[in-house]
């Protein structure tokens, strides 16, 4: 039956791309509220898809944004067949800078052999690659061979506030899943399928330091008091040694090293570090001594500054004393690191290095620990068995440096392990402007969906 969908795949390919623009279309951007209507439209664009395919989809509605959640119907999947979930995200980050973009970030424009548009491929194309194979098989074998629940949010952008909820509300119809299947990562690179296995855990803090009470005339009170953008700068570049290492007190104190055995194959991995440095436009590579920067990215603990705002900021020239300043800083952990802790001491850090005449506020945005997962499971072998298939090479086992907060949640409420299994490349430009999506990648994504459910309708059995 595989092979038949197979080829109903590849037959309906303008179709798929065209449903795929369809629904990139929609600037379901979910941090602005100007946008809440077009996340809505969104989700109700993948329900009624989802209702094409054949299954029962309805809307869950949250304190924001909307879930969808998709359950196969009795008679569409066989008797005590494994019960798989899909989970995806339909919300995208806004497109700023605009002018940056090649075309409008939400007219989706087919580009040398690429789709070019916000959401291309984190995440509405990955996921999308899951929703035309359900519908592909519906259409072929009028079921599937396993019974399927997707749950897609559109918060993740935004640190998913209300899916842990919405998990814990609909467990009952999760509770007996025998994995989790998410496509919201990469591929190694072009030609390299690969199965993710660790991420990252995320800390996202805004610090603001108020001085005095409004801007002030930089000549006649400079001097007299503490500025609140050179102290947050002077605070900042405390943060960091000369060798790249967080100085927070007790950063690295759960860090373990990674076994020489997986390091060793890390290393046989085709990666260029010159390369790499050339791909996103430096002239050489910085970070932690000691370590290559594969293993910086995938294993090691690290500081980020993601923004700064203070003071005059028109065109020409104002003096003043600016009366805020503020930061964005996340921190990326690993294994055994504890979030808790690890906030604890950056926030006392902070808080021993303010001078006087200075105010201090912490605004906490997301907080979730590393993950692990196993790589011989029955599930990541049909994973490494369906990449070979609908991808056309030997999948690799990988870390990723991002997070993914739901893998954790919904291990801790379910005890439910994930397979992350990923469609785009590492240059797809998340995040920045021109975001793509490879179409050779795109229909290889939705041939590996196919294959998944057959490959997890046998391994994971009854």
């Amino acid at each position: 039956m595989i092979d038949t969908v197979l080829i109903w795949i590849e037959k309906n390919s303008r179709r798929w791309l065209h449903d795929l623009q369809q629904w990139l279309a929609i600037p379901s951007v979910s941090t602005d509220p100007a946008h809440a209507a077009d996340v809505q439209a969104a989700a109700e664009w993948a329900q009624y898809y989802l209702r094409t395919a054949g299954l029962d989809a309805k809307l869950i509605p949250t304190a924001r944004h909307p879930c969808v959640l998709a359950t196969t119907p009795a008679d569409m999947y066989p008797k005590d067949a494994p019960h798989v979930v899909i989970y995806g995200h339909y919300d995208v980050q806004p497109p700023d800078p605009i002018e940056a973009w090649s075309s409008p970030p939400f007219q989706p424009t087919i580009n040398h052999g690429q789709i070019v548009a916000r959401g291309a491929s984190d995440d509405k194309g990955q996921t999308f690659c899951h929703l035309a194979a359900l519908l592909a098989w519906r259409e072929i074998a009028q079921q599937f061979p396993l019974r399927i629940t997707m749950l897609l949010e559109g918060e993740e952008e935004i640190g998913s506030p209300n899916l842990l909820e919405v998990i814990k509300n609909h467990r009952y119809q999760l509770a007996d899943a025998s994995t989790l299947v998410i496509s919201d990562s990469a591929q190694f690179a072009p030609g390299i399928p690969a199965i993710t296995s660790g991420l990252r855990g995320l800390i996202y803090y805004q610090i603001t330091l108020t001085g005095p009470d409004r801007d002030l005339h930089s000549g006649v009170y400079g001097g007299a008091v503490a500025n609140p953008a050179t102290v947050l700068c002077q605070m900042i570049g405390r943060l960091h040694d000369a060798t790249g290492r967080v100085t927070i007190p007790g950063f690295y104190d759960e860090v373990k090293s990674v076994e020489s055995a997986v390091r060793e194959s890390w290393r046989k991995l085709p990666f260029s570090e010159e390369q790499f440095a050339r791909d996103i436009g430096v002239n050489g590579l910085y970070g932690e001594q000691g370590y290559t920067t594969i293993e910086r990215r995938w294993c090691r603990p690290t500081l980020e500054v993601n923004g700064l705002t203070s003071g005059f900021q028109g065109a020409g020239a104002k003096t003043i004393i600016p009366s805020k300043a503020s930061a964005k800083i996340s921190m990326r952990l690993v294994p055994n690191q504890d979030p808790e802790r690890i906030k604890t001491e950056f926030e006392n850090c902070l808080r021993a290095m303010l001078p006087e005449g200075v105010q201090m506020e912490f605004q906490l945005f997301g907080s979730s620990p590393a993950v692990l997962t196993a790589t011989n499971s029955p599930a990541i072998t049909a994973a490494m068995n369906a990449a070979r298939v609908g991808l056309g090479a030997e999948p690799v086992i990988i870390r990723e440096g991002g997070s993914i907060p739901v893998v954790n949640w919904f291990r801790q409420e379910l005890g439910l392990e994930s397979v992350l299994l990923g469609f785009g490349l590492p240059d797809d430009n998340l995040h920045s402007p021109n975001e793509k999506l490879d179409l050779d990648c795109f229909y290889g994504g939705i041939r590996t969906s196919a294959v998944l459910l057959d490959e997890l309708s046998r391994g994971l059995g009854g």
